[in-house]
């Protein structure tokens, strides 16, 4: 049985800062469990609604509140799509 700092030493750290947490199996239901050191250090809680976004290189989960930041700066556009995503939730 692994301790939460056990969890943290087996996260590494490659180029850019970003983490690998592990790997994760897909069930027959298609579900996937996101490692715990990932959800801590990412603040997701049970019932987050998350985004599944892909390319040809994979595919990559995010918080809609943090790409709505990410878009905020990025883009005004963020200012049309954010009555859309309200009216959603």
């Amino acid at each position: 049985m692994s301790t939460e700092d056990d969890e943290v030493a087996d996260v590494v750290t490659g180029p850019g800062g970003r983490k690998f947490y592990g790997s994760v199996t897909i069930g027959e239901r298609g579900q996937i469990a996101i490692p715990a050191q990932a959800r801590r250090d990412h603040g997701f809680e049970p019932g987050d609604k998350l985004l599944v976004l892909g390319s040809a290189d994979g595919l990559a989960l995010m918080s809609a509140e943090r790409l709505m930041e990410m878009l905020d700066r990025s883009s005004p556009l963020s200012k049309l799509i954010s009555p859309a995503r309200d009216d959603a939730t």
